[in-house]
């Protein structure tokens, strides 16, 4: 019989899928809009950096519900925000009324996909827990492969306003039914991670583990791991925002920059497959120091890289260091204070580090108006990966 874990595991995948998918179809729609009511580019920009803040800050609330309340309602309940949210932005007719549905409302909506999903696997799994979480995450970066061609062809078919509610109706449909399948953690039908049974020896032991945030913020590991997350995804969406500018810049055509961008995304799938499971063999830590890494080899090589071909194969690097790291995060933090707490945990960290990353993408551009170019910003970014390298490298398990 397969292991219900695996069937977390599935939903989380369709969970991801869809949320990052309809996420990064905002370029498509953002162009649509500028086309009909002719906003600025910066006025429109700032609805996406809104959400992008709202939602790091709602994974903190999403993740404490889901070790309340279990991953079910959470996940549901931002079904229904987010394709409210999606079908609402059929109305719009002001520049202020994106901030709301989509800034807002939205961010509430995708607040309850990464930290949930997430974090319940972590519970799921001990050892094959990187291999569990990165099959997981891998929906995220296929979804934004896949759903961005579909709103596309959908936009240019029927318009965008009957596109985004048709989006808004099949993301709550796909959310609120792969939410009936997740469960809790696998005590809650007879089990333990990995699907051994329980028994009261194991179960007292797993108690004796748990760490409640307030404890945890109470160990320098945590604030190591918080300080490494923090450096390493202060960069992370600059290269999704700024690479087919960039290849602009560099002589090369607006398609050429968006097949770089499939190039960061089919790195990224293959980061978190293949790292997932390679981090089950030789620790949690070493996988992640060696992401930071070439994540810092790989900003560097973006300023210093010219032809077509090292192009391709820097966005790929990135895209692999990248997807390694959004997979391995939740499970270190799971194998150093216990999966009992990790949707609190793994949400506190997120909205400290990811709502300081939302704003990444503004920094460059102020970069690059002052400067002329993207050298400075790419030669930050590695330095500060380097440092999440160096700060990882010194994390050990606290003591219980």
């Amino acid at each position: 019989m397969i292991f219900y874990g695996w069937r977390i595991v599935a939903a989380a995948f369709v969970v991801l899928f869809t949320a990052y998918g309809a996420q990064y179809c905002f370029g498509v729609f953002f162009a649509a809009l500028l086309d009909e009511f002719r906003w600025s580019r910066a006025g429109l920009s700032g609805v996406f950096s809104l959400y992008a803040f709202g939602y790091c800050i709602v994974g903190f609330p999403a993740g404490r519900l889901t070790d309340r309340w279990g991953p079910r309602v959470v996940i549901t309940a931002g079904a229904l925000f987010l394709g409210i949210a999606l079908a609402a932005m059929a109305l719009v007719t002001r520049l202020w009324e994106p901030y709301v549905l989509y800034g807002v409302l939205g961010a509430l909506g995708m607040g309850t996909a990464y930290v949930p999903c997430n974090s319940t696997v972590v519970k799921w799994f001990a050892r094959r827990r990187g291999l569990a979480v990165g099959v997981a995450s891998t929906g995220g970066s296929l979804g934004t492969f896949a759903l961005p061609p579909l709103a596309h062809w959908v936009v240019a078919a029927v318009g965008w306003r009957i596109a985004y509610v048709g989006f808004g109706v099949g993301v709550f449909a796909a959310l609120a039914l792969a939410a009936t399948v997740m469960r809790r953690d696998p005590r809650s039908m007879g089990l333990s991670p990995d699907g051994v049974e329980v028994t009261p020896a194991r179960s007292d032991a797993r108690a004796a583990r748990a760490w409640s945030l307030g404890r945890a913020m109470g160990t320098s590991v945590f604030w190591l791991i918080a300080a490494a997350f923090t450096a390493t995804w202060l960069a992370v969406f600059i290269p999704l925002v700024h690479l087919v500018p960039f290849a602009r810049d560099l002589g090369y055509t607006a398609g050429t920059g968006a097949w770089l961008v499939s190039a960061l995304g089919a790195g990224a799938v293959v980061g978190r497959l293949a790292m997932g499971p390679v981090s089950d063999r030789v620790g949690r830590r070493p996988a992640l120091v060696a992401g930071t890494t070439l994540q810092a080899v790989a900003f560097l090589a973006f300023s210093a890289v010219q032809g077509l071909d090292g192009l391709v194969l820097t966005a790929a690097a990135f895209g692999f260091s990248y997807g390694t790291i959004s997979a391995l995060f939740p499970a270190i933090v799971g194998d150093f204070f216990g999966p009992d707490q990790a949707g609190t945990l793994v949400g506190f960290l997120f909205m400290l580090a990811g709502s300081i990353a939302a704003w990444g993408p503004l920094a460059a551009g102020l970069v690059y108006d002052a400067t002329g170019g993207y050298g400075l910003v790419f030669r930050l970014a590695a330095g500060a990966n380097v440092v999440a390298a160096v700060l990882l490298g010194l994390a050990r398990p606290p003591r219980n």
